[in-house]
């Protein structure tokens, strides 16, 4: 394979390989292609969504394009996530310089969740000076009817650059692209089957241990997952935070021991965990806005909790 085959796709990154630079490079090798690389933004993201960006300066991603392009020349370029206007005049001047035979950009706008990765002033520099250059602009009717996936049309990108680099014409590289992602299995869908089952097996961990821990931080610990991405799963499923399905789950016991039992406050403090009978009464006023005491008040004289 020589250098003419290299394929040189500059986009930003994905942690979960289902999009971005990893996917670029997997898939091309996959199908037996020659990929480089080149690096615009780190994000910081799970198959919930992007919590942050690092937006490389342009000046570095001008040195890596540049030592790419001087060193294996690469005739096939596609682009995907651009996010800062500099990083966009620097990609156009590289490529009105070296005028590689094909430059793919696939517009990476939204992320599979909803999320705004490239501002409109941006969008509106991508248009007026990268555009122009690029051979080929995919548009969401060059995705094959189906289901679509996360990265989906970045792995068409990167399959129809493959195609071309074999020295096929547009037209049948795009065929060929279209016809190889329909026999991809749909193992990573819209649908995020780990989250549901981590947000079940929490919810079974809180009703095991609700009487003797209500820290976050012992049920993410239970699962085997950080704190955070737990707030996430539980955030995305139920709209709420872990903490509040802890309260809920313990204040809700709380009120049944009141209500149904004649024990002590200080004996339903004690089965529940809590340092003293103060305690609960601090943490049910809290979340009910009474005390205990003014909570079985209200129901005796036939008031609303």
């Amino acid at each position: 394979m020589n250098n003419r085959q290299t394929i040189l796709t500059i986009t930003g990154s994905d942690g979960t390989g289902w999009s971005g630079v990893q996917a670029d490079i997997q898939l091309i090798h996959a199908l037996g292609g020659k990929a480089a690389s080149v690096i615009t933004s780190i994000t910081v993201q799970n198959t919930l969504g992007i919590q942050e960006f690092y937006d490389l300066p342009a000046a570095v991603v001008q040195q890596q394009v540049e030592a790419i392009v001087n060193d294996l020349q690469p005739q096939i370029v596609k682009i995907g996530l651009l996010r800062r206007t500099d990083v966009v005049e620097v990609l156009a001047g590289v490529l009105s310089k070296y005028r590689p035979q094909h430059v793919i950009y696939a517009p990476v706008l939204h992320s599979a969740k909803g999320e705004l990765l490239v501002l409109p002033r941006v969008y509106e520099v991508i248009q007026r000076l990268l555009m122009p250059l690029c051979t080929i602009i995919l548009s969401p009717s060059d995705l094959p009817p189906g289901p679509r996936r996360h990265g989906h049309a970045n792995q068409l990108a990167s399959a129809l650059a493959y195609y071309l680099s074999l020295g096929e014409t547009e037209a049948d590289a795009m065929l060929h692209a279209q016809t190889y992602l329909r026999t991809l299995p749909a193992d990573y869908a819209e649908g995020n089957t780990r989250s549901d089952e981590l947000y079940n097996q929490f919810l079974a961990t809180v009703e095991r241990y609700f009487h003797r821990y209500a820290d976050v931080a012992f049920y993410a610990e239970q699962l085997n997952v950080s704190a955070r991405y737990l707030g996430q799963v539980t955030r995305r499923t139920a709209n709420r935070s872990p903490k509040a399905i802890i309260d809920e789950r313990i204040i809700s016991e709380i009120t049944s021991l009141l209500t149904s039992t004649h024990r002590p406050l200080k004996d339903i403090a004690q089965r529940l965990g809590f340092s003293s009978q103060a305690h609960l009464s601090r943490y049910f006023k809290k979340h009910k806005g009474c005390s205990p005491s003014e909570y079985l008040q209200k129901l005796k004289s036939g008031g609303q909790s």
